[in-house]
């Protein structure tokens, strides 16, 4: 079994991808974005966010470090960078203006569900660098299966707590969800902050 699948490694990624992505966190800023959507339309958003976040992850998986090596690019740039944004959407939150933008009149704009649930929300800087340190730690089939498996695993995980947000929209109503966004903004940003400040750790200490 173990030519196969290393369990250890399983367990590793799995329990780190999870504790960094935070299926169970994500339901209140899932629940802020989407506050103005239809059961129906929150669905999608949900499949929608997850995709965009499989294939994030798994195309720095496989690409990654060749890519950021191209363009000159250090992992705390990334990571400043999507703590940066994450400010923004936490800023919008916060403020209410989020869910104005997400109401059905206004479809011409942002998909929040690609941008920025899916990145960098859930698939994170965090996340991303996780990762591809897993990926330069595997040496064979074994390895690559563990990673495989544990990023599905993942966001199975996060599918099923997206999935599941509607049953909360039901019990907290409108009024209840607003006021989860705007709890859910506070986090966000405490999020965001963090990210930048590790950034600028990195920064400091690389210099």
């Amino acid at each position: 079994m173990s030519d196969i699948l290393d369990a250890r490694m399983l367990a590793e990624v799995f329990v780190t991808l999870f504790v960094i992505m935070d299926p169970p966190g994500t339901v209140p800023i899932f629940l802020g974005l989407t506050g103005a959507m239809t059961g129906r339309q929150r669905n999608r958003a949900a499949r929608q966010a997850i995709l965009v976040a499989f294939g994030v992850i798994v195309s720095f998986a496989l690409f990654g470090q060749q890519l950021l090596s191209y363009m000159h690019i250090s992992l705390p740039a990334l990571q400043a960078s999507g703590g940066l944004l994450l400010l923004l959407v936490a800023m919008e939150l916060l403020t209410g203006k989020m869910e104005s933008s997400a109401q059905p009149s206004g479809a011409t704009g942002v998909n929040v569900a690609l941008v920025p649930l899916g990145t960098p929300l859930l698939a994170g800087p965090g996340a991303i660098v996780a990762t591809m340190v897993f990926v330069q730690r595997a040496e064979n089939v074994a390895d690559w299966v563990a990673i495989a498996l544990g990023i599905v695993g993942v966001h199975v995980c996060l599918w099923l707590s997206m999935r599941f947000a509607n049953v909360i929209h039901r019990v907290l109503k409108d009024s209840g969800t607003i006021l989860i966004s705007r709890i859910a903004g506070l986090l966000l940003a405490a999020i965001a902050v963090q990210l930048v400040a590790d950034a600028v750790r990195a920064f400091i200490q690389a210099g």
